[in-house]
């Protein structure tokens, strides 16, 4: 049976879980696990993309990110790759260092992240490579230490997660660890990792024909939340899908739309390919950046290439893009099949 397709759009929350082939470590000692951490925080960075918790055990990591502009798969993608073959190197070895395929659970935000936040942060005591909360606060190979204030990490977004708590810094911390520290007697959770759901067949259309006939499913192997939150994920997946595919098979992809947006805003393409800040190169260049990334599904690094800029230039372009769209109808012109 063919493997399901990710779900990622901006603003999805994940928690992806990495696993060594062969449940075997993928770090070896110390430096390898600041190799990692150095690529994933420059890689966050440089994308713009939040994280909320991570935790990395000898034989498998557990990150919990935010999409940004820049999808999920092409941020593991650069991890994981650039890892393994700095692993590689290192250690005199050849071949995959990790599974296959890594695992992405699209998650319902509210019920979920603080949930998964202490789940997370949990792993090297579950593991038991450390023995109790007060040593867990020290351990620097997990983000607890980093909303405790132990270690700092600045792309890790911990104010997000402390003022889930409340008060002052001080104060909010205290209640996190109490919080964290109830979560040690419930074990290993297959509710947050995908293992306790029901799966559904067949995504969005199998969905539907299940309402057709009053019968309901509770989630998705690939998503974690309530009916509605999974059926409108669904949904929603599928049509980015069709409409992708829509405008592919009509022949429309990221050169046709660089040529039309040149020749709408009468410009050249090098001025679209440079870092000029003149309104109207600036404004096309926006413009582009959006219909290629949110409705072509192209990729912040893809376009950043194309157009000479960096990915988070890509990003802040986006954003930008999407309120000129959205009070015009430029969109109508430059993307008609």
């Amino acid at each position: 049976m063919p493997r399901k397709a990710r779900i990622d759009a901006p603003g999805a929350l994940h928690h992806i879980i990495i696993r060594g082939i062969e449940r075997k470590a993928i770090y070896k000692d110390i430096a390898d696990r600041h190799n990692f951490l150095r690529r994933l925080g420059n890689i966050l960075s440089e994308t713009a993309t939040p994280c909320f918790a991570w935790a990395l055990i000898p034989n498998h990591a557990h990150l919990l990110l935010r999409t940004g502009m820049t999808p999920i798969a092409t941020i593991m993608r650069r991890l994981l790759t650039g890892y393994a073959q700095q692993f590689n190197r290192r250690h005199h070895r050849h071949g995959q260092l990790f599974q296959n395929r890594y695992k992405s659970i699209l998650c319902e935000e509210d019920p979920y992240l603080l949930e998964l936040v202490r789940y997370i942060h949990l792993n090297p005591i579950r593991a038991q490579l450390v023995k109790d909360m007060k040593t867990l606060k020290r351990y620097p190979f997990t983000g607890h230490s980093v909303i405790n204030g132990t270690i700092d990490y600045s792309w890790q977004d911990k104010d997000y997660v402390l003022k889930r708590f409340g008060g002052a810094e001080i104060q909010a911390r205290r209640t996190y660890n109490a919080f964290v520290a109830k979560g040690i007697d419930q074990g290993r959770r297959l509710d947050l990792i995908g293992g306790g759901l029901v799966r559904s067949s067949g995504g969005w259309s199998a969905l539907k024909a299940l309402r057709k006939h009053n019968l309901r499913v509770k989630g998705d192997e690939r998503i974690l939340g309530g009916n509605d939150f999974v059926e409108r994920v669904l949904k929603a997946a599928n049509e980015t899908l069709e409409s992708k595919t829509e405008y592919e098979a009509k022949g429309l992809n990221v050169n046709i739309l660089f040529k039309r947006t040149v020749t709408y805003y009468q410009i050249e393409p090098e001025d679209l390919m440079s870092k000029s800040k003149i309104s109207s190169v600036s404004i096309a260049r926006a413009v582009f950046c959006y219909l290629s990334v949110r409705r072509l599904n192209a990729s912040c690094i893809d376009i950043a290439t194309m157009l000479n800029i960096t990915p988070s230039a890509v990003s802040k372009a986006v954003k930008r893009g999407q309120s000129i769209v959205a009070e015009s109808n430029i969109d109508e012109d430059l993307m008609k099949c």
